[in-house]
């Protein structure tokens, strides 16, 4: 039955590709999760051969906020949180299949800040006309952005920061990548009609705003323009875009209780509708990526369970 239902899954669209979500659970100590979709809206979990799909092994030793990427060369390359502080690097891995996986590294993304607090929720752009990944994530430099100095939790003041690769073995010098003038964390891209979306969350506890908002640039390097107003609720985080069919969706993790994941969607990118009644995912799932994947990935990991 389990085969079955997995297998109805399969998105019915001439792409032949299905809905993947990766996600984490409890403070991710026990590593990767996956779940699939045939709509966006309902979501049934891949069961593992182990406990996850991959387990934890470099930094902090936590694999929080995974976010997959798939660029020209198929693989699927995946970024995570190591740890809730220092060191302050991120982990790596790539896969052909999703199940087998490379040896995993820490890569010291800011090793130009030694002063670094944190480094958070990397993610991952493929740019088809550079042909390079972009790898972007919030961390707290003290001292830097005193005007918002006292607006975050416990003294942290996040902007956004980025390097690029294009074969993760040597990286571009770490640059600012989004300084909205405001605390921001959990940054997604989304390209589309030649248009780049950075969503963020406003990370401002005083007053309260932690919602997701959007800047628009030109190229996926920005510069991106002003922020415009919150398109969703409170106390979310986590937002990973997609368009599905002729609309865009947008995931997030609702945080505090009751915690859920929910998402909102548009037609056009501006006026939203929240969806999060509609949505089923696995239990106790948080901040995650969802992503198109190729149908005979599915099958193969299907047939290997």
């Amino acid at each position: 039955m389990l085969l079955i239902s997995l297998l109805n899954c399969i998105a019915q669209e001439s792409t032949n590709t299905v809905l993947l979500f990766s996600f984490f659970r409890k403070n991710g100590e026990d590593g990767l999760y996956l779940a699939l979709s045939k709509d966006g809206l309902k979501w049934e979990e891949l069961k593992p051969r182990g406990s996850s799909f991959l387990k934890p092994e470099v930094g902090g030793k936590l694999m929080r906020d995974p976010c997959i990427c798939q660029g020209a060369d198929e693989r699927f390359h995946l970024v995570w949180t190591t740890g809730w502080g220092k060191p302050p690097v991120i982990g790596y891995a790539w896969s052909s299949n999703l199940i087998d996986w490379s040896e995993q590294k820490a890569i010291p993304v800011m090793s130009n800040e030694p002063n670094t607090r944190n480094v958070w929720a990397p993610e991952l752009f493929y740019d088809k006309h550079k042909k390079q990944f972009l790898i972007f994530w919030a961390s707290t430099i003290p001292g830097k952005f005193p005007e918002t100095a006292d607006t975050g939790d416990d003294g942290y003041n996040h902007r956004i920061y980025y390097t690029t690769t294009k074969d993760f073995q040597d990286f571009t010098p770490t640059k600012l990548f989004y300084d909205g003038g405001f605390n921001v964390i959990d940054a997604t891209l989304l390209e589309n009609n030649g248009k780049y979306y950075l969503i963020v969350k406003d990370e401002t506890l005083k007053p309260v705003k932690k919602n997701l908002r959007i800047a628009v640039s030109d190229s996926p390097e920005g510069p991106f323009g002003k922020a415009g107003e919150p398109f969703t609720i409170s106390w979310v985080e986590g937002p990973s875009a997609i368009k599905i069919g002729d609309e865009f969706f947008v995931y997030f993790d609702h945080y505090v209780n009751p915690q859920y994941y929910g998402a909102v969607k548009s037609k056009d990118m501006k006026v939203w509708e929240d969806i999060s009644k509609q949505l089923v995912f696995p239990k106790g799932a948080k901040h995650g990526t969802v992503l198109h994947i190729p149908e005979k990935i599915v099958k193969n990991i299907i047939n290997e369970l």
